[in-house]
């Protein structure tokens, strides 16, 4: 039988059993730090996820909170977040990320390293009552222009970016915490970000299985309990579908060719990739029908009414034939095991936190990349989590040089682009506050695009530093050119001025000191900060 095809069993679901099954397969969000009424109720009648944003945590003890009424409704439930460390964080969301992402785990290419981050992050995941993870990003960033992507890859080779993506998988999962490796089959190759249109991938067939899906055979041999699919056409495998609504990709390659069998979960239906070519309604059903097991929705609308909407539209769906009663019900289940197998393991947390503190890294005497320093302050334990720092310590370059450490208060001009929506407005980012901590008196100011040509920004940043000394944080200066003109202008003024690029570090190194610090995590410009200050003022 085509299993495009209505069964017959189609006819025989109850309504109940369907709209049961429907809810099993949606991961909404919410608003509010508690969980509101509507959520509570739907997990009574068969809803099995909800996906978390910054919007719902203000600290650990609250998250924890949160997740304990939440299960007090569903033991077994998912709870999903978008997780990644660096510059993607929710956990802290409101103070940057004390773990660095994936570009700086990359650039050290440690792949025990890499295990151990991901382990801690678990742990302190699991501790909240996190279970699934909509990380790691096994994208290869082969694009430089890529305005999603970027320090949230590994790296530009597919080799790295393999091995790291399974270290980072298994690291996490021995947290009991899930994995969701993303976003299949490969975001790297765009210049488009998918949460504003519908980006394109125009490798042929034999580029695509040597570059992009090289990770995610890694991820998938690593055990990777999902895989969230890419809302991108990819002519060579599908020309007419996005990924995410592809059966070619999601059961054709993903499923047959690849043999993954474990839970498919869409990127937000509601990213306007789809939700402005298909709505989320008819692109839920068609993603369902393509292979996907689970449809995140709530980052834009985090509402009963879109659950319900979603629901109606997969149970219509059924009726009217278009998508096969089994294949509903295939999903839900695999929403479950899933929901089981991170149940089973909910008292693991406390030995993978042992594990994850516990690997073959060094934790103190090794600088690895760069010249920073890479021993933990006696005291840094209650605020940092020791591995965070020590990664981005190593992942730290520095090219310049020999430049007097800062020993007086200067002034930093961060240059700060748009950052995408993955990202999030909330987050902070940038060196002043991780300098001001060891050289008191620091002042800072942040100039976007809108400040006006390359040489009026740069006459604003030098009028404000008067004569401190100057330092300019940039983030990925090679993608814009209004900053690598303000750049220009303030070194012709300052040719001792410090640099810190926090993005992809692709233009060539300038200034009387470059530091490249391969993401814009709070751990990163820690890492820098130490690294332009004098070593004497550095404190727990």
């Amino acid at each position: 039988m085509n299993a495009m095809e209505p069964t017959s069993s189609s006819a025989h679901k109850s309504h109940d059993s369907l709209s049961r099954d429907a809810l099993a397969v949606l991961q909404p969000g919410f608003t509010g730090t508690t969980p509101p009424d509507w959520v509570l109720r739907r997990l009574g009648e068969g809803l099995v996820s909800v996906g978390l944003f910054g919007r719902n945590i203000t600290s650990p003890a609250q998250l924890t909170e949160l997740t304990a009424r939440l299960r007090a409704e569903r033991g077994d439930l998912l709870v999903a977040i978008d997780e990644e460390g660096g510059d993607v964080t929710r956990l802290e969301a409101r103070t940057g990320s004390s773990y660095p992402g994936n570009h700086a785990l990359g650039a050290v290419d440690d792949t025990a390293l890499t295990r151990q981050v991901a382990a801690a992050l678990g742990a302190r995941l699991a501790a909240c009552g996190v279970n699934l993870d909509w990380a790691p990003c096994a994208d290869v960033n082969s694009d430089p222009r890529n305005p999603v992507i970027g320090v949230r890859s590994f790296g530009a080779d597919p080799d790295l970016v393999a091995r790291h993506t399974a270290a980072y998988v298994e690291g996490l999962q021995s947290a009991k915490v899930a994995a969701c490796t993303k976003h299949f089959p490969g975001h790297g190759d765009t210049s488009v970000d998918s949460h504003l249109a519908l980006p394109r991938v125009d490798a042929d067939p034999e580029l695509l299985a040597a570059r992009e899906l090289v990770p995610f055979r890694a991820a998938l041999a690593a055990g990777t309990r999902a895989v969230m699919t890419a809302h991108l056409v990819v002519p060579a495998l599908d020309p007419e579908h996005p990924a995410t609504l592809s059966r070619r990709i999601l059961t054709g390659l993903l499923r047959e060719e690849l043999g993954y069998r474990g839970v498919v979960v869409t990127d937000g239906i509601e990213m306007r990739a789809i939700a402005a070519t298909y709505g989320i309604e008819r692109g839920a059903v068609l993603a369902l029908r393509a292979g996907a097991d689970a449809v995140c929705v709530g980052g834009g609308l985090a509402d009963e009414e879109t659950v319900l909407r979603l629901r109606d539209a997969l149970v219509s769906a059924v009726r009217a034939g278009e998508l096969p009663a089994d294949r509903l019900a295939e999903a839900a289940e695999r929403v479950r095991e899933l929901a089981s197998w991170t149940a089973q393991g909910a008292e693991t947390a406390e030995l993978s936190e042992t594990v994850a503190r516990s690997e073959t890294v060094e934790l103190s005497g090794e600088a690895g990349r760069g010249e920073a320093e890479s021993d933990v302050a006696e005291g840094d334990v209650a605020e940092w989590d020791e591995i965070g720092l020590v990664a981005a310590r190593r992942a730290l370059v520095r090219h310049g040089g020999p430049v007097a450490p800062l020993r007086e208060a200067a002034y930093v001009a961060s240059l700060s682009p748009v950052v995408n929506f993955a990202v999030g407005e909330e987050t902070p980012w940038g060196m002043a506050p991780e300098l001001r901590r060891l050289v008191p008196g620091t002042r800072g100011g942040t100039y976007g695009e809108s400040a006006g040509s390359a040489g009026e920004l740069a006459e604003r940043v030098l009028k404000e530093a008067g004569g401190d000394p100057l330092v300019v944080v940039v983030r990925d200066e090679h993608r814009h050119d209004w900053m690598r003109g303000a750049l220009d202008a303030l070194l012709a003024a300052r040719p001792d001025l410090r640099v810190v690029e926090m993005g992809v570090p692709r233009s060539a190194p300038r200034g009387a000191l470059y530091l490249a610090t391969y993401g814009a995590a709070r751990a990163c410009a820690r890492a820098a900060a130490e690294a332009l200050a004098d070593p004497a003022a550095r404190t727990p």
